[in-house]
């Protein structure tokens, strides 16, 4: 699977990037919203793993941006984030329902390992019929 990573932090972008390599992905890395946004142009993801707090756009201005094009509104999204996931708790169904958000990770309670695990979970039969 192609995985996009949309991680600000380049040590915590490579460590994920390195795992999921690991697990048997490809895997592209950006910084911010609009890199992320060029990458996804160049090499179409299937999955991307996404930090709210991102420089000049958040998360879920990018997320916004990414659904306006049609040909990646089926793309399944898994944040990753320091925000704790209570912020969102009210506005969890329109995450999931309009912006394609399928998980929501807190990276403080978060293993490299959960998040393979997750990753993996797309290509499980379960999330396929869920798309």
């Amino acid at each position: 699977m192609n995985i996009q990573i949309i991680e600000p932090d380049k040590v915590l972008a490579n460590t994920y990037a390195e795992a999921l390599r690991g697990a048997g992905h490809k895997v592209q890395s950006s910084t911010n919203a609009q890199a992320a946004i060029f990458a996804a142009d160049e090499h179409a993801p299937d999955a991307i793993v996404l930090e709210l707090q991102l420089v000049s756009h958040s998360g879920i201005e990018f997320l916004y941006e990414l659904r306006s094009y049609p040909e990646w509104q089926g793309i399944p999204v898994i944040v990753c984030s320091q925000v704790p996931p209570t912020e969102f708790l009210s506005s969890w169904e329109l995450l999931q329902t309009e912006l394609g958000v399928i998980d929501y990770l807190y990276k403080p309670q978060t293993t490299l390992v959960k998040l393979c695990q997750t990753v993996q979970k797309i290509n499980s039969p379960a999330q396929a019929g869920a798309k």
